[in-house]
């Protein structure tokens, strides 16, 4: 089995389109998914009890899953983070660093889910 691990909305929305683009771009089975209502403001503005909830999860991914990706996702039309897509892709990148900084051994990807639902990469 093999897993990846996704930082996401909790909007329905944007579920199986990430999902799906993880599974066809990086040939993974499973994808651990992590929600939160716009988690790129959550990782950057969120309580540190917030944080740690979303690591520890980020953990069990990696550590019991073996998952060596990692995307933070964020999408048009967001209720808990209603930023301008500009905005929104700042976020994502400033997330992506911030995780980077947790040393996980995987790689960690930013994504942006457009108005058409279709999945864009905004950091590599």
């Amino acid at each position: 089995m093999s897993f990846a691990t996704s930082i996401n909305c909790m909007d329905g929305r944007v579920q199986l389109p990430v999902i799906n683009w993880m599974k066809d771009t990086y040939g993974v089975e499973y994808i651990d998914m992590i929600t939160e209502a716009g988690p790129n403001k959550v990782l950057l503005e969120g309580s540190a009890g917030q944080l740690e909830e979303i690591k520890k999860k980020v953990l069990v991914s990696t550590e019991k899953h073996g998952s060596k990706t990692i995307t933070i996702a964020g999408h048009h039309d967001c209720a808990g983070n209603p930023a301008d897509r500009p905005q929104k892709e700042k976020e994502i990148k400033r997330a992506v660093e911030m995780i980077e900084t947790w040393n996980l051994g995987a790689e960690v990807i930013g994504l942006y889910v457009n108005e058409n639902w279709e999945v864009e990469v905004v950091t590599e």
